[in-house]
């Protein structure tokens, strides 16, 4: 009995000696705790996914069944969810995009397993964190190789008058892999209106990538003056995607140009006034140079074409214009009368130096150019002196080195009901090669001395909004401006294709934008309420068409439950059992009369 109650007491010494230690150490164990969100399924819903070679319904199921119940996200340009009972799996992909980002990082936010159900050929897989791939399970189900031809762009003035020649910049090439002695070495390109035929010519077909050739024709073969939706295609290739095979462009063929630019000598700054004007006012523009011939002493030529043209045709186009631009020399100014808007840019005979602006003053212009810093813009490298008087306005002024009294840079009059402007500073091309906010600010100041000049001639409602971009991709939703004074309202615009017209809510964001999603074809809109009206036009074409190489891999993705962990010091039972163990072996020691 004896022998059994001193090994009692030892175990009870050891019992509390380990307890002690482990509290000492305090180790911490981990276990993994159930997710607490269903899983999650991102489904690619851009237009590859029913491209050529595609597996769009067998992408469908396998996110069906990966969803077990859970929640299913499509992503493609933007993110569409939906809860349970949502079918997001049954409409075909619409999306001209596969961005795969901002999915992940609002699958990050909300927790949960994730699976990824695509064809692997995202297009902003460099902007995705490392992080954020390593965790999600991906299924991969590539679209079959195939050889494709396409236009991947056009690119040329919108608008033209009725003696003008459009000139247009196609770029198209050749994709995938060629079969062996197999596929054209060359097609046609076409320009057709309504099924007319404009224009045609024979091009080489790259073995891969991308060249362009230039492809012109008379305005005079255009059916009718006015929007006209011309469609450049390429013919005779026999690819296996005819989707991307053709590109809208939409021109507007007026009478006479409504900007006329008289470039003497044709030098950096009105070229650049020239590019820019044409972009920000919306309008005709036709521009010409007067140069030294070879014997012939000086001609006119159109800037465009680089084609002689006669005096008395100059003269032609500047009675008919809304706005004449005279540039260069200030002797050859005034060479053709015109009772039109005049804006006039010597750049030849002023002071040279480093001319640096000022904030604007109060001037009719003013709020368009009150959010540009101009403490941060180059300075122009000359200025001619200007009118300073009460006739004038003042819009911009300047000072040499930032010293001295401020001169004025551009100046705006109104006399006889005939608005004029004028820029004294020269060199200020050079904002727009800095790009950024520098040619942002260019680009303002010519908006706004536009719109001014022209607000006369403009007839009705003021303009409240604009398309940003004539024609966009399949997939791609239109983006509206907001260019009207106050605050953007909702505006309701009607548009309209052959026999059939829809009509949408333009409602505007904190920025002033507004995005309208249209399926393919050509629209004329007509904005209620006001006289805003034009021509949009969505592709059929767009880059998901093309073959593209998967940039993800399949993975099987790894656990992302969540990570417990418990120390030692917080087992309260270890505590518990220690004293016990102390206790206990004092008290049978005190029973057994041992110290």
């Amino acid at each position: 009995m004896h022998g059994r109650l001193t090994l009692g007491i030892a175990l009870l010494r050891v019992i509390g000696l380990a307890a002690l230690i482990l509290l000492l150490w305090n180790p911490v164990a981990t276990r993994r705790l159930p997710a607490s969100e269903p899983p999650l399924v991102l489904l690619d819903g851009s237009l590859s996914m029913r491209g050529y070679g595609a597996q769009w319904r067998a992408a469908a199921d396998s996110a069906r069944r990966l969803a077990l119940g859970g929640v299913m996200w499509r992503f493609g340009t933007d993110i569409s969810s939906a809860m349970p009972g949502a079918e997001l799996d049954t409409a075909p992909p619409t999306e001209g995009d596969s961005r795969l980002a901002p999915a992940l990082r609002a699958a990050a936010g909300r927790g949960g397993p994730v699976t990824i159900v695509t064809d692997g050929a995202i297009t902003d897989r460099d902007a995705i964190s490392p992080d954020l791939l390593r965790l999600p399970r991906i299924v991969i189900l590539p679209r079959a190789q195939f050889r494709d031809a396409f236009i991947a762009a056009v690119e040329g003035p919108t608008r033209i008058t009725a003696t003008d020649t459009l000139r247009l910049r196609v770029s198209y090439g050749t994709a995938g892999r060629r079969e062996a002695g197999g596929g054209k070495r060359e097609a046609k390109l076409t320009a057709t209106v309504d099924r007319t035929m404009l224009a045609s010519q024979r091009v080489p077909l790259p073995d891969s990538g991308i060249v362009s050739t230039e492809l012109t024709l008379p305005a005079a073969r255009f059916p009718a003056a006015g929007w006209n939706a011309l469609s450049i295609r390429l013919e005779g290739v026999n690819d296996s995607e005819p989707r991307d095979d053709a590109r809208l462009f939409p021109v507007e063929v007026s009478a006479a140009p409504a900007i006329v630019v008289l470039a003497e000598p044709p030098d950096w700054d009105v070229r650049f006034l020239a590019h820019t004007l044409s972009d920000v006012a919306r309008a005709p523009l036709r521009m010409f140079s007067r140069t030294a011939g070879t014997g012939t002493g000086e001609r006119w030529i159109d800037a465009a074409s680089l084609t002689p043209v006669s005096e008395t045709d100059v003269r032609g186009a500047v009675s008919h214009a809304r706005l004449l631009v005279e540039g260069g020399d200030p002797e050859s100014f005034g060479r053709f009368p015109a009772r039109a808007a005049m804006l006039r840019w010597p750049t030849r005979g002023g002071q040279d130096g480093d001319w640096y602006f000022d904030p604007p003053p109060v001037s009719p212009v003013a709020p368009a150019l009150g959010a540009i810093a101009w403490d941060s813009l180059p300075p122009a490298a000359s200025l001619v002196t200007l009118p300073a008087d009460s006739t004038t306005t003042a819009v911009l002024t300047v000072r040499l080195a930032r010293r001295g009294p401020s001169r004025p840079a551009v100046v705006i009059s109104e006399a006889l009901g005939t608005r004029r402007a004028e820029i004294g500073a020269a060199g200020l091309y050079r904002w727009v090669f800095r790009g950024g906010r520098s040619a942002e600010a260019y680009r303002s100041l010519v908006a706004a001395l536009a719109d001014w000049l022209l607000a006369e001639h403009r007839t009705g409602a003021e303009i409240r909004a604009i398309p940003e971009a004539l024609v966009v991709t399949n997939g791609t939703p239109l983006s509206w401006r907001w260019i009207g004074s106050g605050t953007p309202d909702d505006l309701v615009a009607t548009f309209s294709n052959g026999s059939t017209a829809r009509r949408d809510t333009l409602r505007w964001n904190a920025a002033g934008e507004s995005m309208l999603v249209l399926p393919p074809g050509t629209y004329r809109y007509q904005l209620a309420g006001g006289s805003e009206h034009g021509m949009v036009a969505v592709d059929t074409y767009s880059d998901e068409w093309r073959p593209a190489e998967p940039v993800l891999r399949a993975q099987p993705g790894a656990s992302d439950a969540e990570v417990m962990g418990l120390a030692a010091r917080d087992r309260w039972w270890l505590f518990a059992l220690a004293l016990a163990a102390f206790t206990g072996e004092w008290a049978w020691r005190r029973r057994q009369g041992m110290p």
